[in-house]
C-alpha cells in the first residue's frame, strides 16, 4: 500500500488517537513558538488532521499546511471551520509537488515525516531554499536507525504487509544531522531525548 492510500485509509483513526505522550508535545509546541512571532509566515509539512497548525495559529501571521493525504486534509480544514481559525490553509500536496516561491517562509515544520518520505535528503534541501535567511527549520524525526535489533525491525515490515504500517525509511540521528549540516543549516536547539523518542530539533538557515 502507498502512503497516500495508507493515510487516506487511516486518516478517521488517527484523527481520533491521542497524543502519545502530551508533556512532550506541549514541550515542543512552547519550543516551537519561541522562534515565531506575530509576523511568521509559516509552512507545515506532513500537517495530519491540522492539530498542530490550528495550536500555532492564534501566534502567526499566516499558516500554510499540507499533507499527502485529501483525507486528512478535510479533516483538518473542518476542524478550522469549527474552530474559527482563518488564517491556515490547508492544502493537499506531496513534498516533492509543493509549489512556492524560494526564501518565502518564515519557518518550516517536518514533525513525524523525515522518516517517512522516500527521499529525505531531497525534502531537507528544499527546505532549505524555502526559507528566507534567518528561518527556522523545526523537525521531530523518528530514527529507527538507531534501534539496531529492536522488535520494530521485524514488526514493521509484517505490519506493511497487512497494510497496517507505512512505507518508512530506517534513518539514524546522527545521519539526520549531518544531511541538515551538509544542506546549510546551523542546529541552535536539541530536546535530549531517549533513544526510544523522536528526535527535536531547530535548524536555521543563516542569515547571510
Amino acid at each position: 500500500m502507498d502512503a497516500q492510500k495508507f493515510w487516506d485509509k487511516n486518516a478517521e483513526r488517527y484523527a481520533k488517537s491521542p497524543v502519545r505522550d502530551d508533556q512532550i508535545y506541549q514541550e515542543k509546541l512552547s519550543k516551537t513558538q519561541e522562534y515565531l512571532t506575530t509576523g511568521s509566515v509559516v509552512l507545515e509539512l506532513g500537517c495530519g488532521t491540522g492539530t498542530t497548525a490550528l495550536h500555532h495559529a492564534p501566534r502567526v501571521k499566516q499558516i500554510i499546511a499540507t499533507d499527502i493525504s485529501n483525507n486528512m486534509i478535510e479533516i483538518a480544514r473542518k476542524k478550522a471551520r469549527e474552530a474559527g481559525i482563518e488564517n491556515v490553509e490547508f492544502k493537499q500536496a506531496t513534498v516533492e509537488d509543493l509549489s512556492a516561491e524560494s526564501a518565502s517562509f518564515d519557518a518550516i515544520l517536518a514533525l513525524n515525516l523525515i522518516h517517512l518520505l522516500d527521499d529525505p535528503v531531497a525534502c531537507i534541501r528544499k527546505v532549505y531554499g524555502l526559507l528566507k535567511p534567518g528561518g527556522v527549520f523545526v523537525t521531530s524525526t523518528v530514527c529507527l536507525g538507531d534501534r539496531l535489533f529492536s522488535f520494530w525491525h521485524i514488526l514493521i515490515p509484517a505490519m506493511q504487509l497487512l497494510g497496517k504500517a507505512p512505507p518508512v525509511q530506517y534513518i539514524k540521528r546522527a545521519k539526520l544531522e549531518k544531511e541538515l549540516a551538509n544542506a546549510g543549516f546551523l542546529e541552535v536547539f536539541t530536546r535530549p531525548a531517549a533513544k526510544s523518542e523522536a528526535a527535536f530539533i531547530v535548524s536555521q538557515k543563516p542569515s547571510s
